[in-house]
């Protein structure tokens, strides 16, 4: 815990602070985290490189052609980092990506910015988990086009296992979304977004689908076949990292499940496999190192003690 709440990474430290002290928003604590994570490098970093329209680089390149420096992922990176979602530039990147992603009609959020009525075939169903999750953490719940997401995600998200999807809109687009067996990526952030939504504007739609999503990702033990649970779906879900963006694993299902209340002997797997990467200084080290060097700036190195990892570890033992 002392190297958690080191103030080199405020981050960090205002997350363990509030999840592993229980510290509430109104302690001055948290309060002093906050202010300094806002205006710590990490986040100053990405928030000089905004243009002044809300945007990361080209406003047309938000997502496929500027990964992983593009608004999408400076936008999810901030929430993730716990950023202030009152902050008027966080939320002229949220603005600017209701306007240029957003599907008006449906509330799911499209790969590429093009005419709104083509919107419709682009949509994505990590992206849409994404970035419904980024801007209910930033405290959007009550926006309607945020809520329009919410609804999406409930409305559209499959979780099927090896059944023929159907012909439909918005089935018909994308293989590796929608093909015989669901995206995991789609599953999990789609779950992690409707995790975010306060348990007392959960409509019965949305509990349904929540039921739903966790009962796929426990069917798999959450990183194994489930129809052969002695086999790893993905060896990359048993590696742990910071940032993930569209990628996941074991971790961040464990998380969103435990933040859902759930205690399934189905996640025993994922605890044990969590337990096992702890080193003998009660640590986790970054496994991933995927995205150094492609973002704004750089996180922990691959093989390294992560205060990311650890502390995310440290809040699903904790509720164990």
């Amino acid at each position: 815990m002392d190297w958690l709440l080191e103030r080199e990474n405020p981050a960090v430290r205002l997350g363990a602070l509030k999840d592993l002290c229980g510290l509430g928003e109104d302690d001055p604590e948290v309060g002093e985290a906050q202010r300094e994570m806002m205006a710590g490098q990490q986040v100053t970093k990405i928030l000089t490189k905004q243009h002044e329209g809300g945007y990361w680089g080209k406003p047309e390149d938000f997502y496929v052609r500027s990964k992983y420096k593009g608004t999408v992922w400076n936008v999810i990176l901030l929430a993730e980092m716990g950023a202030d979602g009152t902050d008027a530039r966080i939320r002229k990147a949220c603005e600017f990506l209701l306007e240029w992603s957003q599907d008006a009609q449906s509330g799911g959020f499209a790969f590429y910015d093009s005419k709104r009525d083509a919107r419709r075939e682009q949509i994505g169903p990590c992206l849409t988990g994404n970035l419904v999750w980024s801007m209910l953490r930033f405290g959007m719940v009550d926006d309607a086009r945020v809520w329009k997401g919410v609804e999406w995600i409930a409305a559209y998200q499959r979780a099927d296992d090896g059944t023929k999807p159907p012909k439909e809109w918005p089935y018909a687009k994308y293989e590796a979304c929608w093909g015989a067996h669901t995206c995991m990526m789609g599953v999990v952030k789609g779950l992690k977004a409707l995790a975010e939504v306060p348990v007392e504007k959960r409509t019965p739609q949305i509990d349904a689908k929540i039921a739903e999503l966790a009962e796929f990702l426990l069917q798999h033990h959450l990183f194994k076949r489930s129809r052969d649970l002695g086999m790893i779906a993905k060896e990359s879900w048993t590696r742990f990292g910071f940032p993930r963006f569209w990628m996941t694993d074991a971790l961040e299902m464990l998380g969103i499940l435990v933040k859902l209340g759930y205690r399934d002997a189905r996640m025993q797997d994922a605890i044990d496999l969590v337990r096992s990467k702890q080193d003998e200084n009660g640590r986790w080290k970054q496994k991933e190192d995927y995205y150094n060097g492609r973002m704004l700036m750089r996180f922990e190195k691959a093989g390294e003690a992560s205060k990311w990892v650890t502390g995310e570890a440290l809040r699903v033992l904790k509720a164990e």
